[in-house]
């Protein structure tokens, strides 16, 4: 099960993500969501558990929750959408 985690402060690395869910269960993997250009979290990520019973629980826990500063949003994520032309024209035009 994978879990979409919002409102991160822009600090969150994935090791501290990592370590706020490991009390429920090992997670599969985490990331936090970056800027390609700037590197800079974007302030949302993703926790991943293979015991859906263990994700319910973190989710159930630490949604609403205060880390670093920000109430969490935890929920279980969506399945990604693929839109037509999406990330295939940057907007920029080279010279």
């Amino acid at each position: 099960m994978k879990l979409y985690v919002g409102n991160l402060s822009y600090e969150t690395r994935d090791t501290d993500l990592r370590d706020l869910f490991t009390p429920f269960g090992e997670p599969e993997s985490v990331s936090v969501i970056t800027d390609r250009d700037s590197g800079r979290s974007k302030g949302f990520g993703f926790v991943e558990f293979s015991n859906r019973s263990e994700a319910a629980a973190a989710m159930q826990a630490l949604n609403g929750k205060e880390f670093n500063g920000r109430s969490l949003t935890v929920s279980e994520a969506r399945p990604r959408t693929e839109s037509g032309n999406r990330g295939t024209y940057s907007g920029r035009r080279s010279r």
